[in-house]
């Protein structure tokens, strides 16, 4: 049946009731598997008498279902009656023994298809396999195939050819678990969606067809060869089909009823069968075992042969004690591995980017019989040494793991799954094991693998590689331009503007407008030697044109392209205060407009997404520059082209209109006449301003707030703002759902705090300042939240941050307005000024919604809040009475507005050494967690180093940063002048050596280094020339709070900066 829901009740009149439970469900009473839904388990029962209902949020189709509970009454005792909601459906089904098909014969030579449905379900032996195939002679070919577990779909139109025409997409995983699996395809014309389960990938045929052309007939379950029967062309399926359609047709229904379009190849019946595959699975790393004795063998020594499937990198796999030695067999990246003191054997995987822990099934067979231990895994080569004894067993084989008595390993215990378990050639029943008739267990699941892919979908965002282990999933952001848990955070800023205030200069630039959005950087050029600061942006066509020749029916057309995606324009332009771009028209008998006004054809300018003609620098007005200043060189027309002169005449003019920016296309008309000729040259975008810096309102009454659409962060959330107030405490945002929330709050003069639920209960991040907060000066918050963790940062103070619980609810489930400045109570509201609200990458216009709403006013009113900047590099701006001062505490610059440089002169042997003193707020925050906070660290992996030098000398120790744990940071120039950063953040090992600059910076010029990193990727920026370096690190440690930095100016060899250091 097609089950819907399920409800619980407890024991009649009875303590008994069962609080949560696992459900699990099977075809056959047989190889259980666990629904998973977004909630983890089912929430049960408070009492014995209510009923509790959960809806299943995809319907399972099955025969069995079992109920497990995992928490009940522990006044009472476990008590459970339950309900099963569902209807019943037919089903039609084939039985495919991986040397058979099904063919359906089209009426004619051929069907030619613009739409295609097909949609079937299927359970699997195996992890290859094809499910349908069909092709035709122009080159069209559709095939659905099992591949390592994933369902593959190839297609090719026919347009191109098979090399250049083909479109290969991968969906699923996992799917060879002998489990129920629904697939659909559907295609219309060139757009197509592939569903698998619940996850569907849309995508888009190459080239220009729109139809499929397929000759003769489909095959299902394999590509039988013409000519040749029993023979296929690749490895057929193995496993069931049901309710098989194609474009409406049931295949399987008139399979059975042997009907002639349908032509059997090989053994296709009409039920499924069952094979016995017992699966258990070890659960724990710490105390999963099964313990096996070991069958007497009759030619001496013994042999073991098991199937597995894991992430995990590495785990004992199998150890029993011999007469000669302890025996481990450990599964560690791509290779497995039997070690001890004597003698080692190495199986390596010989296929490219095939692991032994990538969640398939792999076979492993070891045996010590005829003098020689011989270990085979899948179908690689086989390893094997010889012995001077017979090597024999004594006492039980241990899978898995061990019992703590006979536990000698190192190696963590296995965790997944393990089926086919042979000692001696004679096969190991695991039902026995579960009935306790043979060997012995602990932490092991019987009759299910319940291995599930973490990767699936992928929460890596902005291209991040997900990779996962048993319990969790990691992903590696190097090379997206984004950080954090889950590439997140965009390592860039957002504007030219945010780079001039934390102290760079004029160079390029790479800029993410959006943050963490959907749009990714991109390199535009920051001009900051005016008091404005400009993001200028180039395209493909930057000299000067000449154009003759065209007319209106043959016009010259250029388009322009930027290095920025039209999104990414967009967002910079909407972003900006304001733009502009210069078009230079140089003429000569080349008009723009007739003497009307109206268009003529001779120029058309595509303006943004709109199309305008002329240079007009206002929406509507088809005039050049001279017309609206009143000095062409004939007052008559609007333009000095449209005079028609035999000499040379110019219309200039700058675009400043931010809806008709950039220019993206330019058609000249009029140059084709005796004596015409054209010039032109369309300048770059210039823009300049950050209207979201500044953007603040003020907040008045406690009642009040600003109220916005429901938050859109279900998987993640970035909030980022600054405040001022007086007040002792006030909520900043708040959203609510009906049951999870995210808030937050100034919850004393000195505490700021993050606190959210989606499910897994209350979770409280707080920050504690040594000074209060409530000082009427700027202070800057950052929160964020994804399913791998959540951290809190408050102006300069250490980052805290509490990881997620590895099953817990991942979304964050919210339908009320989000309320900005107050709560939906109109309690608790803050009371003073906030700006720059981003979230998500999506900057909040306070003000606009500031001048609708009664007790906040937009802006904020202070020497300290106005757009311009008055105290630089990352100089704090703080109020007084009569004025201002600039706090150059924090940055690298001092002077009355921290812009003039802080410099030394080194001589040889001379040094600099700055001690750190930890804040009070630090030791703060190390001893005082809050409740809900179970995992916490005071500080996250990263830093941040920036300084600039002139030298002549090399090699030269440039800084350095050590630790009381003998770690470091340095920065050297090597012998040949060229920029070398070392990293030694574990003891225990040499340190990390890079070099991102090769050049000779031991010049005698200036030069800029940046060097910032987040984990395991460090980001390097030499000079103006912004070179980036990207690396992954062998450690994610973070390097614990700095003892001294070290400024050196010393001719010192490597060996002699070792020495030193330790």
């Amino acid at each position: 049946m097609e089950v819907t829901a399920v409800a619980t009740q407890g024991r009649y009149d009875s303590w008994d009731w069962v609080s949560s439970y696992l459900l699990l469900y099977s075809d056959t009473g047989r190889v259980w598997k666990q629904y998973r839904h977004e909630d983890g388990r089912f929430v049960g029962n408070t009492n014995s008498e209510a009923v509790v209902q959960n809806k299943l949020s995809h319907p399972v189709r099955t025969r069995f279902l079992r109920f497990v509970p995992r928490d009940w009454n522990p006044s009472g005792w476990m008590g459970l009656r339950v309900e099963v909601y569902g209807c019943s459906y037919k089903s039609y089904v084939a039985d495919f023994d991986g040397r058979s098909a099904l063919l359906y014969r089209f009426n004619q030579k051929s069907m030619s298809t613009v739409k295609d449905v097909i949609s079937l379900r299927f359970k699997s032996h195996q992890a290859e396999g094809v499910l349908l195939h069909g092709e035709g002679q122009r080159g069209d070919y559709i095939t659905l195939e099992l591949h390592r577990g994933r369902l593959d779909l190839y297609l090719n139109l026919g347009a191109l050819p098979k090399v250049y025409g083909r479109v290969a997409v991968t969906v699923g995983s996992l799917l060879d678990d002998q489990h129920w699996h629904s697939v659909q395809m559907e295609r219309f014309n060139r757009q197509v969606n592939l569903t698998v389960d619940s996850h569907t990938q849309h995508f888009q045929t190459k080239g220009e067809g729109h139809s499929l052309e397929v000759d003769y007939e489909l095959s299902f379950g394999g590509i039988p060869l013409p000519g040749k029967p029993g023979t296929f062309l690749r490895k057929n399926f193995h496993g069931c089909m049901e309710n098989l359609y194609y474009n409406g047709i049931n295949v399987i229904d008139l399979a059975k009823r042997r009907k002639p379009q349908i032509h059997s190849v090989g053994n296709v019946t009409f039920s499924c069968s069952q094979p016995q595959l017992v699966a258990c699975t070890f659960v724990s790393s710490g105390s999963s075992f099964l313990s096996l004795p070991s069958a007497a063998s009759a030619t001496g020594g013994f042999s073991v042969r098991f199937q597995f499937r894991t992430w995990n990198p590495d785990g004992l796999l199998l150890s029993c004690t011999t007469a000669l030695m302890w025996k481990e067999y450990r599964s560690v990246s791509s290779l497995v591995q039997p070690g001890d003191d004597l003698h080692r054997l190495n199986v390596k995987c010989s296929s490219p980017g095939h692991r032994v822990n990538d969640g398939l099934w792999h076979s492993v067979s070891l045996d010590t019989r005829n003098l020689q231990i011989t270990l085979t895994v899948d179908n690689e080569p086989s390893s094997a040494i010889e012995l001077w004894e017979q090597l024999e067993s004594k006492g039980s084989f241990y899978f898995g793991g061990c019992s703590a008595m006979n536990c000698q390993r190192q190696t963590p215990a296995f965790q997944g799954c393990m089926r086919l378990l042979f000692i001696n050639r004679q096969p190991m029943n695991l039902n026995h094991v579960q009935q306790g008739l043979l060997g012995n267990y602990n932490e092991l699941q019987f009759d299910t693998c319940n291995i599930r892919d973490r990767c699936l979908p992928n929460l890596c965002e902005h291209g991040g590689r997900c990779s996962q282990t048993w319990s969790t999933f990691t992903c590696d952001c190097s090379g997206t331009g984004y950080s954090g848990a889950t590439c997140h955070n965009s390592i860039y800023e957002s504007s030219c503007e945010a780079y001039k205030l934390i102290g760079s200069s004029s160079g390029f630039f790479s800029i993410d407008p959006d943050g963490s959005g959907p749009l990714g950087p991109t390199q535009v050029y920051c001009n900051m030697t005016e008091e404005k600061v400009w993001t200028v942006l180039a395209h493909n066509s930057t000299a000067p044109v000449t154009v003759q020749g065209s007319s209106p029916r043959k016009p010259h057309i250029m388009k322009l392209n930027y290095s920025a995606s039209a999104e990414q324009l967009h967002a910079i332009v909407s972003g900006s205060e304001q733009c502009q771009q210069e078009v230079v028209y140089n003429c000569r008998k080349s008009r723009l407009f007739n003497t009307k006004g109206e268009f003529y054809f001779p120029l058309n300018v595509k303006l943004g997404r709109d199309e305008a003609t002329g240079e007009a620098s206002c929406p509507g007005v088809q005039q050049c520059s001279c017309s609206l200043e009143e000095n062409c060189i004939d007052m008559n027309y609007f333009c000095n082209c449209d005079a028609d002169a035999d000499a040379w005449a110019n219309d200039t003019g700058v675009l400043s209109y931010k809806d008709h920016l950039p220019v993206s296309q330019i058609v000249i008309g009029d140059t084709n006449r005796t004596g015409s000729q054209a010039v032109y040259h369309i300048g770059p975008l210039r823009c300049y301003g950050d209207k979201s810096i500044w953007n603040a309102a003020s907040f008045y009454q406690e009642s009040s707030y600003l109220y916005f659409p429901t938050l859109q962060a279900e998987l993640a959330s970035d909030i980022s703002f600054y405040f001022k107030t007086s007040a002792p405490s006030g909520v900043f945002l708040e959203n609510l759902g009906l049951k999870d929330f995210i808030r937050a709050e100034l919850s004393s003069p000195s505490v700021v705090t993050f606190s959210f639920d989606v499910g897994n209960g209350p979770v409280v991040l707080s920050v504690k300042s040594h000074l209060p907060l409530n000082d009427r000066q700027w202070h800057y918050v950052r929160a964020e939240r994804n399913v791998k963790e959540a951290s809190l940062q408050v102006d300069q103070l250490p980052l805290r941050f509490l990881e997620a619980p590895a099953d817990g609810h991942p979304r964050l489930r919210l339908s009320s307005q989000l309320f900005v400045g107050g709560t939906a109570s109109q309690q608790r509201g803050f009371l003073g000024c906030i700006r720059t609200l981003t979230i998500n990458g999506v900057s909040f216009d306070l003000e606009e919604r500031a001048r609708m709403t009664p007790g906040v006013s937009s802006g904020c009113p202070g020497y300290c809040s106005g757009s311009s900047s008055l105290c630089h590099n990352r100089g704090r701006c703080i109020e007084k009475s009569n004025g201002y001062v600039c706090d150059c505490s924090q940055s690298a610059y001092g002077g009355t507005t921290c812009n003039q440089e802080v410099s030394v002169s080194f001589d040889m042997e001379s040094s600099v050494t700055y001690t750190f003193q930890e804040p009070f707020s630090v030791m703060q925050n190390r001893s005082s967690q809050a409740s809900s906070v179970s995992t916490e660290s005071s500080s996250r992996a990263r830093e941040d180093i920036a300084f600039s030098f002139v030298t002549s000398q090399r090699p030269a120790m440039l800084l350095t940063v050590s630790t009381f744990s003998q770690q470091y940071i340095a920065v050297i120039l090597a012998k040949n002048g060229s920029l070398q950063i070392w990293y030694h953040l574990q003891t225990d090992r040499s340190p990390d050596v890079f070099s991102p600059a090769l050049n000779n910076l031991a010049d005698g010029r200036l030069h800029r280094i940046r060097i910032h990193r987040v984990g395991k990727n460090l980001y390097v920026q030499v000079s103006r020339e912004a070179i980036k370096y990207n690396v992954m690190f062998h450690t994610q440690n973070h390097v614990p709070q700095p003892l001294n930095l070290y400024l050196f100016f010393n001719e010192v060899s490597h060996h002699e900066w070792e020495l030193n250091a330790m």
